[in-house]
């Protein structure tokens, strides 16, 4: 019996380690599997955050880009009302009240899409485009004092209309000028 126990004993301590290297292996395999998991799950995160954010920032871009299309083209419609408004005007025509609603509508026009960019920063071009419509609103006045005042040559009243439509021309450039450098800045920030 001594060979059968011998036999048995060795059965058994192989059977026991067997199962005991089995266990071990078991437990490192499922710890090395949840660190790897944790690690393919914390990869897959950061690259749908990295995700998210860039399609955010190309969102704000477009929505930038919008907002200064928007307020440029209202001002070219204010500037053409002007203008033509203010050849009718020095040729002795009297402003009426038809011209002058369509004046009033085209700035509050200019006024939305300048308090629009509000929103989408920087904070240098809103400021830009506030003085723009600053000076659009003073355009306005002016022209519509020259209409009051009856003037059809040079005057003070068309001296001052003269002026603030400078003023406006160069808020306008300086505005396109930011505007533009904004748009094309691939790293313009957020926010």
């Amino acid at each position: 019996m001594s060979d059968a126990t011998g036999t048995v004993v060795a059965s058994v301590v192989s059977l026991v380690s067997a199962v005991i290297v089995a266990v071990v292996a078991g437990v490192y395999a499922k710890r090395g599997a949840e660190a790897g998991g944790r690690k393919a799950v914390e990869a897959a995160l950061a690259q749908v955050q990295g995700a998210a954010a860039a399609e955010h920032w190309q969102w704000v871009r477009t929505q930038r880009h919008a907002a200064y299309v928007g307020l440029l083209a209202a001002y070219s419609a204010l500037d053409e009302v002007v203008g033509s408004t203010a050849l009718e005007v020095r040729g002795g025509t009297a402003l009426d009240a038809a011209a002058g609603d369509e004046l009033r509508a085209r700035l509050l026009e200019l006024q939305d899409k300048t308090s629009q960019l509000a929103l989408w920063k920087p904070n240098d071009a809103y400021v830009l485009a506030h003085k723009l419509f600053d000076g659009s609103k003073e355009t306005l006045n002016a022209l519509l004092h020259a209409s009051r005042e009856g003037e059809t040559g040079p005057g003070p009243a068309w001296s001052r209309f003269f002026a603030a439509k400078a003023e406006m021309n160069r808020a306008y450039v300086t505005f396109l000028q930011r505007a533009g450098e904004v748009i094309r800045d691939p790293q313009q920030p957020v926010s």
